[in-house]
Protein backbone atom coordinates (compact mmCIF):
# COMPACT_ATOMS: atom_id res chain seq x y z
CA UNK A 1 0.00 0.00 0.00
CA UNK A 2 1.46 3.62 -0.73
CA UNK A 3 2.80 5.06 2.68
CA UNK A 4 3.05 8.93 1.91
CA UNK A 5 2.81 11.39 4.09
CA UNK A 6 -0.98 12.72 2.23
CA UNK A 7 -2.28 9.11 2.18
CA UNK A 8 -1.94 8.83 5.42
CA UNK A 9 -3.14 12.13 6.23
CA UNK A 10 -6.67 11.09 3.95
CA UNK A 11 -6.85 8.21 6.65
CA UNK A 12 -6.31 10.30 9.49
CA UNK A 13 -8.66 13.21 8.78
CA UNK A 14 -12.16 11.68 9.56
CA UNK A 15 -11.00 10.25 12.79
CA UNK A 16 -8.79 13.27 14.34
CA UNK A 17 -12.08 14.96 16.05
CA UNK A 18 -13.27 11.81 17.58
CA UNK A 19 -9.77 11.11 18.61
CA UNK A 20 -9.40 14.30 20.14
CA UNK A 21 -12.47 14.04 22.41
CA UNK A 22 -11.71 10.37 23.36
CA UNK A 23 -8.19 11.78 24.17
CA UNK A 24 -9.56 14.62 26.55
CA UNK A 25 -11.87 11.81 28.50
CA UNK A 26 -8.68 10.19 29.41
CA UNK A 27 -6.79 12.48 30.14
CA UNK A 28 -9.19 15.18 31.58
CA UNK A 29 -6.32 18.20 30.36
CA UNK A 30 -7.00 19.82 26.55
CA UNK A 31 -3.05 20.50 26.34
CA UNK A 32 -2.62 16.23 27.60
CA UNK A 33 -4.90 15.24 25.45
CA UNK A 34 -3.50 17.50 22.19
CA UNK A 35 0.16 15.97 22.80
CA UNK A 36 -1.41 12.76 23.27
CA UNK A 37 -3.07 13.15 20.36
CA UNK A 38 0.16 14.12 18.66
CA UNK A 39 2.07 11.17 20.27
CA UNK A 40 -0.55 8.89 18.73
CA UNK A 41 -0.21 10.40 15.36
CA UNK A 42 3.32 10.29 15.17
CA UNK A 43 3.72 6.79 16.09
CA UNK A 44 0.74 6.21 13.71
CA UNK A 45 2.39 7.91 10.96
CA UNK A 46 6.17 5.59 12.10
CA UNK A 47 4.13 2.38 11.69
CA UNK A 48 1.79 3.25 8.77
CA UNK A 49 3.34 0.64 6.68
CA UNK A 50 2.22 -2.20 8.45
CA UNK A 51 -1.67 -1.12 8.11
CA UNK A 52 -3.37 -2.86 6.06
CA UNK A 53 -4.59 -1.31 3.37
CA UNK A 54 -8.96 -1.69 3.69
CA UNK A 55 -8.98 -2.56 7.33
CA UNK A 56 -10.61 -0.59 10.13
CA UNK A 57 -8.33 2.43 10.35
CA UNK A 58 -9.86 4.01 12.97
CA UNK A 59 -9.56 1.01 15.52
CA UNK A 60 -6.09 0.74 14.46
CA UNK A 61 -5.02 4.53 15.59
CA UNK A 62 -7.33 4.20 18.68
CA UNK A 63 -5.50 1.07 19.89
CA UNK A 64 -2.03 3.21 19.14
CA UNK A 65 -3.86 6.20 21.16
CA UNK A 66 -4.53 3.81 23.99
CA UNK A 67 -1.12 2.31 24.21
CA UNK A 68 0.44 5.19 24.30
CA UNK A 69 -1.61 6.96 27.08
CA UNK A 70 -1.28 3.71 28.92
CA UNK A 71 2.44 3.96 28.72
CA UNK A 72 2.51 7.54 29.65
CA UNK A 73 0.31 6.51 32.47
CA UNK A 74 3.28 4.31 33.59
CA UNK A 75 5.94 6.86 33.65
CA UNK A 76 3.83 8.92 35.37
CA UNK A 77 1.88 6.73 37.60
CA UNK A 78 -0.53 9.27 39.88
CA UNK A 79 -3.53 6.90 41.06
CA UNK A 80 -6.74 8.00 40.84
CA UNK A 81 -9.25 8.80 44.36
CA UNK A 82 -10.66 5.24 45.28
CA UNK A 83 -14.58 5.56 44.73
CA UNK A 84 -16.66 2.62 46.43
CA UNK A 85 -18.90 1.37 44.02
CA UNK A 86 -20.46 -1.18 45.96
CA UNK A 87 -23.41 0.72 46.93
CA UNK A 88 -24.29 1.92 43.27
CA UNK A 89 -26.94 0.17 42.11
CA UNK A 90 -28.04 -0.34 38.49
CA UNK A 91 -30.61 2.50 37.10
CA UNK A 92 -29.58 4.79 40.19
CA UNK A 93 -31.02 7.74 37.95
CA UNK A 94 -34.26 6.17 37.49
CA UNK A 95 -34.73 5.24 41.08
CA UNK A 96 -33.70 8.80 42.25
CA UNK A 97 -36.48 9.88 39.58
CA UNK A 98 -39.05 7.39 40.92
CA UNK A 99 -38.87 9.18 44.33
CA UNK A 100 -39.52 12.64 42.85
CA UNK A 101 -42.65 11.32 41.15
CA UNK A 102 -43.70 9.43 44.74
CA UNK A 103 -43.34 12.42 46.72
CA UNK A 104 -45.32 14.61 44.26
CA UNK A 105 -42.60 16.94 42.90
CA UNK A 106 -42.56 16.13 39.48
CA UNK A 107 -45.42 17.83 37.31
CA UNK A 108 -48.53 15.64 37.19
CA UNK A 109 -49.25 12.90 34.87
CA UNK A 110 -44.95 12.30 33.99
CA UNK A 111 -43.95 8.87 35.16
CA UNK A 112 -40.42 7.89 36.38
CA UNK A 113 -38.89 7.40 32.94
CA UNK A 114 -40.30 10.92 31.82
CA UNK A 115 -38.23 12.33 34.66
CA UNK A 116 -35.05 10.76 34.37
CA UNK A 117 -35.17 11.14 30.21
CA UNK A 118 -35.96 14.79 31.03
CA UNK A 119 -33.23 15.70 33.23
CA UNK A 120 -30.79 13.93 31.04
CA UNK A 121 -32.09 15.66 28.12
CA UNK A 122 -31.73 19.05 29.71
CA UNK A 123 -28.16 18.31 30.38
CA UNK A 124 -25.51 19.84 28.02
CA UNK A 125 -22.49 17.84 26.37
CA UNK A 126 -20.06 19.99 28.84
CA UNK A 127 -21.76 18.49 32.10
CA UNK A 128 -21.90 15.27 30.75
CA UNK A 129 -18.39 15.50 29.58
CA UNK A 130 -16.90 16.50 32.89
CA UNK A 131 -19.14 13.31 34.50
CA UNK A 132 -17.13 11.23 32.46
CA UNK A 133 -13.90 13.00 33.42
CA UNK A 134 -14.92 12.70 36.81
CA UNK A 135 -14.71 9.22 36.84
CA UNK A 136 -12.18 6.83 38.24
CA UNK A 137 -9.08 6.15 35.26
CA UNK A 138 -10.27 2.15 35.01
CA UNK A 139 -13.87 3.22 34.04
CA UNK A 140 -13.41 6.43 32.02
CA UNK A 141 -11.39 4.98 29.58
CA UNK A 142 -14.23 2.38 28.88
CA UNK A 143 -16.59 4.84 29.22
CA UNK A 144 -14.59 6.99 26.80
CA UNK A 145 -14.66 4.62 24.15
CA UNK A 146 -18.03 3.40 24.75
CA UNK A 147 -19.89 6.43 24.92
CA UNK A 148 -17.21 8.44 22.74
CA UNK A 149 -16.38 6.74 20.36
CA UNK A 150 -19.38 4.11 20.15
CA UNK A 151 -17.40 0.61 20.16
CA UNK A 152 -18.70 -2.64 20.78
CA UNK A 153 -17.29 -4.15 23.93
CA UNK A 154 -15.05 -6.47 21.99
CA UNK A 155 -13.47 -3.74 20.13
CA UNK A 156 -13.23 -2.43 23.88
CA UNK A 157 -11.38 -5.63 25.26
CA UNK A 158 -8.91 -5.67 22.54
CA UNK A 159 -7.62 -1.61 22.45
CA UNK A 160 -7.53 -2.57 26.54
CA UNK A 161 -6.34 -5.42 26.44
CA UNK A 162 -8.54 -7.28 29.07
CA UNK A 163 -11.57 -9.43 28.69
CA UNK A 164 -15.15 -8.84 27.39
CA UNK A 165 -16.31 -9.38 30.77
CA UNK A 166 -14.43 -7.23 32.40
CA UNK A 167 -15.37 -4.42 30.31
CA UNK A 168 -18.94 -5.20 31.02
CA UNK A 169 -18.30 -4.82 34.41
CA UNK A 170 -16.50 -1.75 34.36
CA UNK A 171 -18.89 -0.20 32.07
CA UNK A 172 -22.02 -1.42 34.28
CA UNK A 173 -20.34 -0.44 37.29
CA UNK A 174 -19.05 3.17 35.81
CA UNK A 175 -22.81 3.96 34.28
CA UNK A 176 -24.09 3.96 37.67
CA UNK A 177 -21.28 6.21 39.00
CA UNK A 178 -22.20 8.29 36.26
CA UNK A 179 -25.48 8.52 36.87
CA UNK A 180 -25.41 9.70 40.32
CA UNK A 181 -22.66 12.12 39.21
CA UNK A 182 -25.32 13.38 36.45
CA UNK A 183 -28.52 13.64 39.19
CA UNK A 184 -25.73 15.71 41.15
CA UNK A 185 -24.91 18.20 38.47
CA UNK A 186 -28.79 18.35 36.99
CA UNK A 187 -29.84 18.94 41.05
CA UNK A 188 -27.36 21.62 41.49
CA UNK A 189 -28.36 23.43 38.29
CA UNK A 190 -32.22 22.94 39.18
CA UNK A 191 -32.94 20.45 36.76
CA UNK A 192 -34.45 18.55 38.99
CA UNK A 193 -38.13 19.15 41.10
CA UNK A 194 -38.05 19.51 44.54
CA UNK A 195 -34.31 19.75 43.85
CA UNK A 196 -32.68 17.07 45.98
CA UNK A 197 -29.37 15.15 45.08
CA UNK A 198 -30.99 11.70 46.97
CA UNK A 199 -29.65 9.49 48.49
Amino acid sequence: MTTSPEAFEAHLAPVLERAYATALRLTRNAADAEDLVQDAALLAFRGFASFEDGTNFRAWFLRILMNAFLSSKRKHRAEDTAVSLDDAPNAWMQRQAHEVVKQGRAPEGLEAADVARDVMGRLDKEQVAAAIDALPEEFRMVAALYFVQDLPYQEIAELLKIPVGTVRSRLHRGRALLQQRLWATAVDHGLVPGGERGT
